[in-house]
């Protein structure tokens, strides 16, 4: 039996070696650019803007974010009558779906005005130098990829149907993959819950005076006054507007034809420059985050406090939005496999948790990514169905440790097979059904 562990242990280190060094643990993540609609008409605006832009990009997304992070709203015109900004919700009252609309309407003009779309495209193929010496590059590509970088610049430097057959391929996989989250943080302060809690208490205790004379129900609302006033911290509301880069083939053309340039070509570049149709995003979806349970009670200084609460609300709606859309699904990789009695498989491990929205009944795809070299296509084999262990979901949320909650010890989530084939380290796993999985 020690014979048959010790070759389950190796068996198990050496694929994890062969994954590690054959790249298949580098698998193809969406890319995401992040903006955040800056209210500087709020008391704690300057906060949420101040902490947003020291969050890191979620590790499950390569970072794409431009040099553009921020929309002052008190800047924006032309979305509400007579009265500057995006709409913004009240407290106790949530924004419409025409509002909503609207705003994501109206950030789309303004994306594409600013021509967001062209700044990624730049970011992915490394758009660098002055305008008469500028040229692109693939390395990003080929770093993101597993693709050969010499390989596409040729193809691209000579307009070859390899050079758009490489970039559709790309497209498919990674430039299309591009996303733009623009968050819309709001709050609610103490002050506002106190108050409203003040107002509701004064009402009942109005009917408890009615009822049974006297003044009880007057003291209960003051009791219940002095309560609320009391609590210190904010909850945030976030409206989460999800936007997706346009590109398929006929875009991959006009790059490969008229802009891509691996040497210096002033007249390809300037045609880039002044290019202002051909790069757009396009807004797929919203989402929207308010949870007074969100709200943390002297455990940090007010900048930390901000940046904890807001972390942990866009990632709530990150999670919301892969659901809704599945394109913007997070994939990750199976990361172990645990090892039990008599050379048995005890479960599999996958760096995922809370900040996924993970939850004891959340299911997962298990599947093998395969890539056809005659194609240059990637497609995605139904391997298995996993689901995390009771107990051993890894709190892997923003400031989680500090707050030393169950499962913050963990250094990853322990899933169980529920159904399908062998599972090996550095396949996918996809949360629910994804299309694209045959």
């Amino acid at each position: 039996m020690r014979k048959h562990l010790i070759a389950f242990c190796m068996l198990v280190m050496a694929v994890s070696l062969w994954a590690q060094s054959t790249g298949v643990l580098d698998y193809k993540r969406n890319s995401l650019a992040t903006i955040l609609v800056f209210h500087p008409e709020d008391e704690f605006g300057p906060n949420i803007h101040e902490a947003y832009i020291a969050l890191p990009t979620p590790d499950k997304y390569d970072d794409h974010n431009l040099q553009w992070r921020i929309i002052d709203n008190s800047q924006v015109s032309g979305v509400q009558k007579n009265k500057s900004g995006l709409f913004k919700a009240e407290y106790g009252h949530p924004l419409p779906a025409s509002e909503i609309s609207q705003n994501a309407q109206y950030i789309e003009n303004l994306l594409n005005d600013a021509q967001v779309g062209k700044a990624l495209v730049a970011k992915w193929f490394n758009l660098s130098g002055t305008d008469s010496l500028a040229t692109f590059n693939t390395e990003l590509l080929a770093e993101r990829g597993q693709y050969n970088a010499s390989d596409i610049d040729v193809a691209l430097a000579m307009q070859t149907v390899r050079g758009v057959s490489a970039l559709s391929d790309a497209g498919e996989e990674l430039i299309g993959q591009t996303f733009v989250l623009v968050n819309d943080i709001t709050y609610v302060t103490a002050e506002q819950e106190a108050q409203a809690a003040k107002t509701s208490m004064a009402v009942i205790g109005g009917i408890f005076d009615a009822f049974f004379g006297g003044n009880s129900g007057r003291q209960l609302a003051q009791g219940v006054g002095a309560i609320a006033d009391s609590f210190t911290g904010f909850n945030v509301k976030t409206h989460s507007y999800l936007y997706q880069l346009v590109w398929n083939d006929s875009i991959a053309a006009v790059f490969s034809k008229y802009h891509a340039t691996m040497t210096p070509n002033p007249e390809k570049i300037a045609a880039f420059l002044a290019d202002q149709t051909t790069y757009r995003v396009r807004y797929v979806a919203h989402e929207y985050e308010y949870d007074k349970k969100s709200t943390l009670k002297g455990k940090y200084e007010r900048s930390e406090l901000v940046k904890t609460i807001c972390a942990r609300s866009v990632d709530k709606n990150i999670v919301a939005l892969g659901k809704q859309y599945e394109d913007f699904k997070v994939k990750t990789p199976v990361y172990g496999i645990l090892e039990g009695k008599n050379g048995t498989i005890a479960g599999y491990t996958a760096k995922i948790g809370l900040k996924e929205g993970i939850t004891e009944s959340t299911k997962f795809q298990v599947v093998q990514r395969l890539y056809n070299p005659e194609t240059k296509r990637t497609t995605y084999r139904y391997i298995a169905t996993v689901q995390p262990v009771k107990g051993k979901i890894w709190d892997n949320r923003y400031n989680a440790v500090l707050e030393q909650g169950e499962g913050s010890d963990l250094n990853f989530t322990t899933l169980k097979k529920t159904a399908g084939g062998e599972i090996l380290p550095g396949m996918l796993l996809i949360e629910g059904r994804y299309r694209k999985v045959q």
